[in-house]
């Protein structure tokens, strides 16, 4: 169990997502972590203080005075604890943490903290795009706090995008990835080149070519690649996923020429590369000075071949192993054999947009792996789960 003995405190702030933190108590005390629980004033509305106290087996806490008249020693319990967790991030209690403002005791407590603090922030989705939150989740980070970022789904508003709560699966993954990066440190020594996201092509100074690409996919092996000791270039087009791992090295592109270009900056120093992004195929052959209006009844755009970034690499490919990755409508298996030899891979990732809960914007997957002599397939998981199968396949391979 990778909390067996860890000292975890939980602060709950008031947000609709609270109720999942009962799971996450149950589900952290059953990895052998010992659980303290400091609720906001808000967040007892929405949470009972009943039932986190009976899963996590300890009193919890909402006021600096008991009833009977003793206090809640803050500074106690900052640094009773291996890690500090707040989980549901408020934008109010974010706003709260990052300006140092204290009128609670989980405000209190924060401020005293000297261990680690994980921040996992929920809200609807205009106040996770506001420019303040932005910044302060950017001032989190630059605190050295980490984020664990909120998700896509449907919000209590009834809305549909980022801003909902990690799921607690992933929550609990990455207390135990942090606790357990230093045990295995299996990837230690290698550079591991990383793209992600989608890329943008400019039409106007407004509109681009894209695609539906969110990067969650390539983050997450960032992500387990740095846990396990690697030193990560991690090349992003345009993507709200964010990293605080000081292992990770984060380049943001735009355009699949910045890609190109960002990619061949490093790839010979590299051993492993990993080309996750959906990088666009076409580029608009003329891009328009100023935002083209709406005249005629039909419209034509003129496009050109982008630079391949992936048959390149495979053309340039001296010791590196390369990894690439195949997303099919049809003739999954073939075409993604295809791209395995013609483009130099060592080993192709595939996953189907006709499976459901795969591929762009969930945060699951369901994949094959295919090597020039092996293929592989696996179960729908998590991207984290996901991203620690191929990687298993890739030390594998170059540790043979």
């Amino acid at each position: 169990m990778a909390l067996q003995g860890k000292n975890i405190l939980l602060i709950i702030s008031g947000g609709i997502a609270a109720y999942k933190m009962n799971m996450l108590v149950r589900d952290f005390v059953k990895d052998g972590a010992v659980v303290k629980v400091i609720l906001t004033p808000s967040a007892e509305r929405f949470v009972s203080k009943l039932t986190l106290s009976t899963l996590s087996k300890n009193e919890v806490y909402t006021e600096f005075f008991r009833e009977n008249g003793t206090w809640n020693n803050h500074v106690e319990l900052a640094l009773w604890a291996d890690v500090m967790l707040v989980a549901p991030c408020t934008a109010n209690t974010l706003a709260k943490m990052t300006h140092g403002l204290c009128d609670n005791l989980a405000l209190a407590t924060y401020l005293s903290a000297k261990c680690p603090v994980f921040i996992a922030p929920a809200m609807d989705l205009d106040m996770y795009a506001h420019p303040t939150t932005r910044q302060n989740l950017e001032l989190a980070e630059d605190f050295g706090h980490i984020i664990i970022p909120a998700e896509r789904g449907e919000l209590a508003s009834g809305l549909v995008g980022e801003g909902r709560l990690a799921e607690p699966a992933t929550i609990l993954k990455t207390i135990q990835d942090f606790f357990s990066q230093n045990k295995r440190k299996t990837l230690a020594g290698k550079t591991v080149l990383i793209t992600a996201g989608p890329t943008y092509e400019a039409i106007d100074p407004v509109r681009f070519i894209g695609n539906h690409s969110s990067g969650k996919m390539g983050f997450s092996l960032a992500e387990e690649a740095a846990n396990r000791g690697a030193e990560v270039i991690l090349i992003s087009g345009p993507s709200a996923m964010i990293t605080a791992n000081k292992k990770i090295k984060l380049h943001r592109v735009t355009s699949a020429k910045e890609m190109y270009d960002e990619v061949f900056r490093y790839y010979n120093k590299v051993h492993v590369a990993i080309a996750s992004a959906a990088v666009a195929d076409y580029t608009p052959k003329v891009v328009a000075s100023e935002k083209i209006k709406k005249k005629e009844e039909e419209f034509t755009i003129e496009l050109v071949k982008n630079p391949d970034i992936l048959k390149t690499m495979g053309e340039q490919k001296q010791n590196q192993f390369l990894v690439g990755f195949a997303l099919e409508t049809q003739n999954e298996e073939e075409n993604a054999k295809e791209k395995l030899q013609k483009k130099n891979l060592d080993m192709i990732v595939l996953n189907s947009l006709r499976d459901e809960g795969a591929g762009f914007k969930n945060d699951t997957n369901k994949i094959r792996i295919f090597t020039p002599t092996q293929s592989f397939e696996f179960d729908l998981k998590s991207k984290h789960e996901v991203a620690a199968d191929i990687l298993n396949l890739v030390e594998e391979k170059i540790t043979k």
